[in-house]
């Protein structure tokens, strides 16, 4: 079953093109790892996928859905989560008031139909100790987990991580991978932007590169790393 499609997606900011024919699929299951340059267009890329930038040219289908022109609430509301770059807590309130806000408004649900799932949630990804401590309060790795936590609290069928383990520390990395690895066995889709590439292999089983909005190569982590084209754009070595 495919989960999310894009058909010839391209978007402009004046002349310049961020995203350009871009066209791929993820199954319903999969972990995608997207890499590329500072500037690639990858944010842009998901900001298109979330509804928070509308396409020039071409179709996002989600579930089976053209969702091209809905609203960034109609896809969350349908399934699409998503991380972003710079956690984004509402730092005022309590960890566990973070998850209730995510749940109650991702998912269109009372808070009374929420606070199990948001428990839940808070085991998953290790802040249950946490709880009722200040989302200002959190350290970094603790932010980040926070970020997670919160786009898992709306439900998703589709997950969508933006560097999330940047500026990490080694140990942090792999604790949070760890996280990550296990929301995807139970059945998560996840398309996952990350420059921290082992943190990312170890988890996708399919890698897409972009260079300047355009799709350059797509496919097994090993069989891309590999190819030169990517090893020239994205690693910086003169094949």
């Amino acid at each position: 079953m495919t989960i999310l499609e894009l058909d010839h997606v391209s978007k402009s900011f004046g002349a310049l093109k961020v995203t350009d024919d871009v066209s791929f699929t993820v199954a319903a299951g999969e972990a995608l790892g997207i890499i590329g340059p500072n500037g690639a267009g990858k944010s842009t890329l998901f900001n298109l996928i979330t509804g928070n930038l509308l396409s020039d040219r071409g179709s996002i289908t989600l579930l089976g859905r053209d969702v091209t022109r809905i609203s960034p609430m109609q896809r969350c509301l349908m399934g699409v989560g998503r991380s972003f770059q710079i956690p984004q807590p509402f730092s005022n309130l309590t960890v566990f008031e973070n998850l209730v806000v995510a749940a109650t408004h991702g998912r269109g649900l009372p808070e009374r139909e929420v606070t199990d799932d948001c428990v839940r949630v808070l085991e998953q990804t290790e802040l249950l100790a946490r709880a009722n401590q200040s989302a200002g309060s959190l350290s970094l790795l603790g932010r980040k987990r926070l970020e997670l936590a919160r786009a898992m609290a709306t439900g998703p069928k589709l997950l969508l991580l933006d560097e999330i383990a940047g500026g990490l520390t080694e140990g942090e990395c792999h604790a949070l991978v760890d996280t990550i690895r296990a929301i995807h066995a139970s059945g998560v889709t996840i398309v996952w932007i990350e420059h921290v590439l082992h943190a990312l292999t170890s988890v996708v089983d399919r890698l897409l590169v972009l260079d300047f909005g355009r799709l350059i190569a797509t496919g097994a982590c090993d069989d891309v790393m590999a190819r030169r084209e990517v090893q020239e754009i994205y690693l910086g070595i003169d094949v």
